[in-house]
């Protein structure tokens, strides 16, 4: 029984991290103390079933749902796949696309959305909002139509809590009111390295943003404009599009410094020029704004596809030596990565590029060939797009662990994330940990099947079950939650591959 406690505690811990909380914020958030938060986590307290869910609660986590239970993933390999698959729209651009709804005082109709668990809890907040959105048909086309004036006194907060999609709303809101209140998860005094540069590139705009109590506590001056340009101290993806949504409806010319080029930056940019802003530069660095006093038009925007989720079924197809069609796949933001492969040994072929529904974005069809891989020369790292994206990384863990020798990978983005990836070893992998960013993977690896707890992140999570189809004899990989977040019905679609997935519950 002990030893149940005990991993209950881990799973709570490893939940808990992945929030970004310390044991004293958790604790806070459940109006206990944090010598009981640590009891819990050493698996030293027995815990009552209004605990457990107050807990999930808290952490966002079905790890320690109630109700139905969590959902689990059971595994037969090894699988050989085949045939053709489509590559879905991009989750980041449609994150950032119905955040972006909000500077449009028309109506917004989004094509062939992602429906995924990130997107269904916006939705909630923009309901919430006064905002009305309804599903169109089951190609996933979206239509949005807000209020003149947005309710955000009856914000959803606990829909708002269990997204982090929410700091996006500061942008746009800047402009439609001089005071408000966004909620956001956590509950404690949020690190002023997490929301700084945010307002690095928001303050210029007149706004200013006090982080107590679990909210956003945000003041607008008028009288501020952007005098020179802005310089991100950050070159993320979030800071960049809430600068590129502050400067939409700003009427002079803003130019942002240090901008992602990123995918999900690039379809805003696409879309914030339907709405009649002018933006030059996409695809650099420098973007320069021309900014419009009001916009009111009905729009129609098609998001890119995914290239994470391309990345994801090109690496299930490697581990399992498989051949298939891949079509639909955004080139420009896979290039590197297709690069490395090549230099590893992975045969592919790939067809003439075809534009995107947006009429911008690059895509091809690819083929890929079974290949025996050997491990790269140099070490595989992540850097601001056109280098290797950060997101992609995970998936060379499970890559390496075919390839023949040994692959450093140095994860120097995220705090930790490289610890998930040690998780392959429970399916006969050697992946060894160096230190929090960086691991060393000794291939090539015959996996077995084995049992495991999904990691609290999800492309590490996808990762674990991307080696189970390559595992020969049954997986089962627990409380998948956390990938439906990212990914619409994976499994599903792996299944029409020709792979065996059983998603079960516990009785």
């Amino acid at each position: 029984m002990s030893d149940y406690k005990g991993r209950i505690g881990n799973l709570i811990r490893d939940a808990r991290k992945h929030r970004g909380l310390t044991q004293s914020q958790l604790a806070e958030l459940l109006g206990t103390s944090q010598s009981a938060i640590n009891r819990i986590e050493k698996g030293h307290q027995n815990l009552s079933l209004e605990m457990l869910a107050r807990i999930g609660s808290a952490l966002d986590s079905e790890i320690v749902a109630l109700g139905a239970g969590p959902t689990h993933l059971r595994v037969n390999g090894p699988t050989t796949l085949s045939g053709s698959i489509e590559v879905k729209t991009s989750k980041n651009a449609g994150v950032a696309l119905l955040c972006a709804s909000l500077l449009n005082r028309g109506r917004t109709t989004l094509r062939k959305v992602a429906r995924i668990e990130e997107v269904n809890r916006l939705l909630e907040v923009l309901t919430s909002l006064g905002v009305q959105t309804r599903w169109l048909n089951d190609q996933n086309d979206l239509e949005i139509i807000p209020p003149a004036d947005l309710d955000l006194a009856h914000i959803n907060e606990e829909a708002a809590r269990r997204t982090r999609s929410v700091i996006m709303f500061l942008g746009p809101l800047l402009h439609r009111s001089d005071s408000f209140e966004l909620p956001y998860a956590g509950g404690c005094n949020l690190g002023t390295r997490t929301i700084e540069p945010h307002m690095s590139a928001l303050r210029p705009f007149g706004l200013e943003v006090k982080a107590t109590d679990g909210a956003y506590h945000a003041s607008v001056n008028r009288a501020v404009e952007p005098g020179r340009p802005i310089v991100l101290t950050e070159r993320g993806d979030s800071v960049t599009e809430n600068a590129l949504m502050a400067a939409a409806l700003h009427t002079g010319t803003t130019v942002i410094r240090n901008a992602s080029s990123n995918y999900m930056v690039q379809d805003l940019c696409f879309y914030l020029q339907k709405l009649g802003v002018r933006v030059d530069g996409i695809g650099t660095t420098t973007l320069s704004v021309t900014g419009v006093a009001s916009i009111d038009v009905d729009v129609d925007y098609a998001p890119s596809e995914d290239p994470i989720e391309a990345m994801s079924l090109l690496a299930a197809a490697i581990v399992t030596k498989s051949s298939i069609t891949i079509t639909r796949v955004p080139i420009e933001f896979l290039e590197l990565e297709l690069a490395i492969l090549e230099e590893m040994g992975f045969r592919y072929e790939r067809s003439e590029e075809y534009r995107a529904l947006n009429g911008e974005t690059r895509l091809v069809d690819l083929t890929t060939h079974p290949s025996e891989l050997h491990a790269p020369l140099d070490k595989i790292h992540p850097m601001p797009f056109p280098g290797l994206n950060i997101d992609n990384l995970p998936f060379f863990a499970v890559i390496a662990a075919v390839a023949e020798g040994q692959t450093l990978l140095h994860d120097w983005v995220y705090e930790n994330r490289a610890i998930y990836l040690t998780e392959l070893n429970k399916l006969g992998a050697q992946v060894k940990l160096l230190d929090p960013h960086r691991v060393m993977i000794e291939g090539p690896t015959r996996f077995s099947g084995a049992e495991v707890v999904c990691p609290p992140a999800l492309r590490p999570a996808v990762v674990i079950l991307l080696a189970m189809l390559a595992s020969k004899g049954t997986s089962v990989l627990r409380s998948t939650y956390v990938i439906h977040r990212g990914y619409e019905d994976l499994a599903e679609r792996l299944n029409q591959l020709g792979a065996s997935i059983e998603t079960f519950r516990d009785i």
